[in-house]
């Protein structure tokens, strides 16, 4: 005798479930079924139609067994969603970064070309960002599965601290004395000097960057200050600002980096110096690195943070309509 539609499904059900409850599940699921197919010949339905109705209407055999045996049919359920979100975005922000710089900081020590540097630097990067991705969502995944408590508590004390999406007059001051101290520097630097060797000064800077170069330089921090003054009038950060400050960012960047790459940023007079007290090239080579590198984080850190309160107050303006 064939097994009908009915014995199939009951036994496609039970046997994923443990032994034990298999016997309860499927007396439960005989009685279910023939009640919901006895009311559907009444209601005028042949008893093949009924049989497959009540079935169908039950859904696929594993799904009902998960039901049965509480096993999840999710990869990462509510319970744990926010907090593995959270750790991915922190830790596709970090891990890469770091890797790339890393990477790219020891290409460039191993003076490698420059399609060396890129290649190798990216390479790591994107294999960072599978790596992350897949161990963190195991981790989560094996907590779903285990029902282990990963701090997903919550209460009060978690609210994050408010923060200004504008810019208040502190932040208008430090910028302004900052860029006064830099223009400072700037010219004490090549007037009076900060290093001074048998009663002669020693520039930082080369003295041949003048007049151009340095017009250069006094002109981007002008514009930095006319930039924070701007931006605190304003009181809020705008697509527009934060292309202005991107620009200035890229210009800096470009200044910099040009005379660094190029040998002439730093003055003939502050190498030799180096040199004679015991300083190798290999060491300057090193210092020079590093000191490109801190630039290019800096411009980067400065374009990324005006994007990002740019996008704050997007979002702060959507939630809170201005008051006419």
């Amino acid at each position: 005798m064939s097994a009908t539609l009915t014995d199939r499904y009951i036994a496609a059900t039970v046997k994923s479930l443990p032994a034990s409850v298999q016997e309860d599940v499927r007396t439960e699921l005989e009685a279910s079924i023939l009640d919901d197919v006895d009311a559907r010949i009444e209601a005028g339905e042949t008893p093949e139609e009924a049989e497959r109705a009540v079935l169908a209407a039950l859904g696929d055999p594993a799904v009902l067994a998960a039901g049965y045996s509480n096993q999840p049919l999710h990869l990462i359920g509510p319970r744990y969603f926010i907090a593995w979100r959270r750790l991915l975005k922190l830790l596709l922000i970090i891990v890469p970064i770091c890797a790339f710089g890393g990477v790219a900081f020891a290409q460039v020590l191993a003076n490698s070309s420059p399609g060396e540097v890129i290649g190798q630097a990216l390479g790591v990067g994107l294999a960072s960002v599978v790596h992350v991705c897949f161990w963190v969502t195991l981790v989560f995944v094996i907590l779903e599965r285990t029902g282990a408590d990963a701090g997903t508590t919550w209460d009060v004390d978690q609210l994050p601290d408010w923060q200004e999406t504008g810019t208040g007059r502190s932040d208008l001051i430090a910028t302004l004395v900052f860029l006064g101290l830099a223009l400072g520097a700037v010219a004490w630097d090549q007037l009076r000097g900060f290093i001074h060797v048998d009663g002669e000064s020693v520039p930082i800077l080369a003295p041949q960057l003048w007049p151009w170069w340095m017009i250069g330089l006094l002109g981007l921090l002008v514009f930095e200050a006319v930039f924070a003054i701007v931006l605190y009038r304003r009181r809020r950060w705008s697509t527009a600002l934060a292309i202005a400050n991107t620009a200035l960012a890229i210009l800096f960047l470009s200044w910099a980096m040009t005379l660094l790459g190029r040998g002439d940023l730093f003055s003939t007079e502050l190498i030799e110096l180096a040199l004679s007290n015991g300083v190798s090239q290999d060491t300057l080579h090193i210092l020079a690195v590093i000191f490109g590198f801190g630039v290019v984080g800096t411009s980067c850190w400065d374009i990324a943070d005006g994007w990002w309160k740019t996008h704050r107050m997007a979002q702060q303006m959507e939630k809170v309509p201005l008051i006419t």
